[in-house]
Formats: C-alpha cells, structure tokens, sequence
C-alpha cells in the first residue's frame, strides 16, 4: 500500500472485527455500496450511521412525469428535425410505457444524430441513462425513458413496421368494413 510521505494510514476495526486502513475500509465500503446503493464516508462509519439510515436520509430527486417527458421529447425531436412525429397515449394497451413517440429521420445518420441528441436532452429534462436498442445501426432506435418509449426510424423501416396502425387508438372492431 502506498503512502504520502508523513502520513500513516489510519487503523481500524471493520465489520467483522478485523483490523484494516483507512484504504481498505474504502474498497470494501464501494463494493458494498453498489450492493447498498450508498456510499458511507469514514467519518459516517464512525458515527455509527447505517446504509439503510444514510439512504432514508438522502434526497431523492423527482423524477418528471410521463407528460413532461414526452413534450421534452417532441421538442427534441423537432429541434432534431425528425420528420412525422406521432405521440401514441398506450396507458389503457399496455402496461409498459404511458406515451409512445415514434418519429423518422430522413438517413441512418439522421437518425443516430436525433437519437443522440434526445438521449442528452433527456439527460437535461431529468431522466438520467435511458436504456437505448439500435443505435449501433440506426435503421430503428428505441429509447426507454421510463413512462416514455421514443421509436426513431428510417422511413423505409416505419413503413414496414407500421406501429402507428398497431397501437392506433381505435379497436380493431370499430374499423370500417373492408371492401373486397
């Protein structure tokens, strides 16, 4: 273990019983905290505070609701110039997400550049790391922002998938007849 020069590392008892320094405490306590979803300073550990103390203590940020994401969303996604955006309420279809956005870019680089310009955007409007699917080949990015799934597609690619018809609004026995 190094050491600054005129300094010793402090000792302690950890958990256990053992005997350890102040830089073992630190990796043992950050495996730990990923498990904990808590980090506990030195100082914490000594005062006798908890994991789950110092995790009912902590603030957790609001996160924004489905309408404030999806209008974040439509605004990013105009700014991007995506073309044919359509906003798909799903809350009574299904229970994976309240809102689906589905829109086009006009190339596979259009459509990384929009997907890449949503996720930082999302990232400003408070929903942090949103799962991404595709964006290695940008024929179709799907963007999971929580209550919020953001489709970006190729035209080619939305025209064969048709998402829009499948979660169309109306029942499929409310349609007109067919003729012939």
């Amino acid at each position: 273990m190094v050491v600054p020069s005129g300094r010793r590392p402090e000792r302690f008892q950890d958990d256990e019983g053992e005997a350890r320094s102040s830089s073992d405490f630190r990796r043992v306590r950050w495996r730990r905290a990923r498990v904990e979803v808590t980090h506990l300073t030195i100082e914490e550990t000594r005062a006798g505070v908890t994991p789950a103390a110092a995790a009912t203590t902590q603030a957790q940020p609001l996160l924004p609701d489905a309408a404030q994401i999806a209008d974040a969303v439509h605004h990013s996604l105009d700014d991007s110039k995506a073309e044919d955006i359509v906003v798909i309420d799903i809350r009574e279809k299904s229970s994976l997400a309240d809102i689906m956005v589905v829109a086009s870019g006009r190339s596979h680089r259009h459509v990384g550049a929009i997907a890449d310009r949503l996720i930082e955007d999302l990232d400003k409007a408070g929903v942090h790391a949103p799962r991404v699917e595709g964006l290695p080949h940008c024929d179709w990015v799907l963007i999971d922002a929580g209550d919020v799934l953001v489709h970006v597609f190729r035209p080619e690619v939305r025209g064969f998938y048709a998402l829009e018809r499948m979660w169309a609004s109306e029942p499929m026995g409310a349609r007109p007849p067919s003729r012939g």
